[in-house]
């Protein structure tokens, strides 16, 4: 007589109930990694995608809006049916106890994926044991498969790290130049080394700086000068116009003309030169608004499966995503900033987070941006790998007649977690929302 499989229904039902009664144990559900495979029952796994799914697309979540989308997919059946679910509500858990039935579900899941992996061991020897080496390689790989998903991360001896780092010394000793992404900015390239994968960079600015545009200018510079794709989250700007300004900067014909249609021949062939040179490069530009942390991860890791790697992600800007269910909104920037930090970690690639200065900037003598303007939360300076502020002396005076279309800007490296802080000039012409490096450097940036 066949044997049940190692399950726990009962606390599966309680903690659906749950999840239906707190939106925490959502949250919760979430941060332990539980997915609807780790049910025992079908109807189970169906009814927990359901719900992760509407929390996803960041609808309420209750008994009724579960039967309503089960109903409208047709799986209400398959799920248990409406008095099953409204069941499973009187047998809700209270969120302390959420931690432990969750650890219990991943703790019987596992086990039935040993089971399986055993019984497809059993039947690789029975089956093909002429070759004992392979058959124990496979066997050895199965395992430590399935104790990979249970353990996650393990520890590392020091000869391990230590022999990693050593080589990745001696890689960068014998490499000529930047050693992280290029941006082409000389002076902040010589500050940084490049922006390194894995770094979260906020990019800070009161309104009219200019800090929209200096984030296109990186995007286009590092899709230019390093290996894999570059993708921008535009939550303010829809993608035709942040193309507008690309083209503007790569083909140097003024902003307006492109907004006014009065272009003349030689502006249509700069500006098809450089529309030519853009499509060459992997930049991809998602203008959706409002979208949440979880949709910017999903989107980002997508983009690395299908091009092997991404060299840098800009997030327009992190007031504007959408975050979770918190008390407040300090808590829910605070959550959204320790997610993109995961986020540049996950993609190995730097994040560039724009993000807005508070009012008090306006209320000093002293304009210069300070770490503790960062607006709504502290730890956006936490999280952090590097805080740069972006400053235009000339937007404050105001009774001083301008002279040129480029003015010097000043970014300031406020804080830098692995290296020194400092403040660079850069050239901005406002006419092309263009940034190139200041004085005689004799690198033209934009250069083809």
């Amino acid at each position: 007589m066949a044997r049940e499989l190692p399950n726990s229904q009962p606390l599966e039902c309680a903690l659906l109930g749950a999840m239906m009664m707190w939106p925490e144990v959502i949250t919760m559900c979430l941060d332990a990694d539980l997915e609807a495979e780790e049910f025992y029952l079908p109807a189970h796994q169906r009814l927990y995608q359901t719900i992760m799914d509407l929390q996803e697309e960041g609808k309420p979540v209750d008994q009724i809006t579960v039967m309503t989308r089960l109903q409208d997919q047709d799986k209400l059946a398959s799920a248990g049916g409406a008095d099953y679910i409204v069941s499973l509500v009187d047998t809700a858990i209270g969120p302390s106890i959420v931690p432990s039935y969750v650890e219990e579900i991943k703790n019987k899941a596992q086990l039935r994926r040993l089971i399986q992996t055993s019984d497809e061991i059993t039947n690789l020897a029975y089956t093909d044991s002429s070759d004992i080496d392979a058959v124990l390689d496979q066997a050895e790989r199965s395992i430590m498969d399935v104790t990979r998903v249970r353990r996650g991360a393990e520890f590392e001896s020091s000869r391990e790290i230590s022999n990693r780092v050593i080589a990745e010394l001696n890689e960068l000793r014998n490499h000529q130049g930047v050693t992280g992404i290029k941006t082409g900015f000389t002076d902040l390239d010589a500050i940084t080394n490049g922006f390194q994968r894995g770094d979260l960079i906020i990019l800070a600015a009161r309104p009219a700086m200019g800090k929209s545009a200096l984030a296109l200018n990186f995007l286009n510079q590092v899709a230019k000068r390093n290996p894999g794709c570059v993708a921008m989250f535009s939550l303010e700007m829809p993608s035709d116009s942040l193309m507008k300004r690309l083209l503007s900067c790569e083909s140097r014909v003024f902003a307006d003309k492109l907004r006014s249609g009065h272009l003349s021949e030689s502006d249509m062939s700069k500006l098809n030169a450089a529309a030519s040179h853009l499509s060459e490069r992997e930049i991809y530009i998602d203008d959706t608004s409002s979208i949440r942390v979880s949709q910017i991860f999903s989107k980002c890791r997508k983009l690395k499966s299908e091009h092997g790697q991404l060299s840098l992600i800009v997030i327009d800007y992190l007031q504007l995503i959408t975050g979770g269910r918190q008390e407040s909104r300090q808590q829910e920037v605070s959550d959204i900033s320790r997610n993109l930090k995961i986020l540049a970690k996950e993609m190995e690639c730097p994040v560039i987070a724009l993000s807005q200065l508070s009012r008090k900037v306006e209320e000093r003598t002293d304009h210069e941006p300070q770490l503790s303007d960062l607006r709504e939360s502290g730890s956006i300076e936490q999280d952090a790998d590097i805080v740069m502020f972006l400053y235009r002396e000339n937007y404050y005076e105001k009774d001083k007649e301008e002279e040129s279309d480029t003015e010097v800007v000043d970014l300031s490296l406020a804080k830098h977690r692995n290296g020194a802080i400092g403040k660079i000039h850069l050239a901005f012409e406002k006419s092309l929302s263009r940034f190139t490096n200041y004085a005689n450097q004799g690198d033209d940036i934009y250069a083809h």
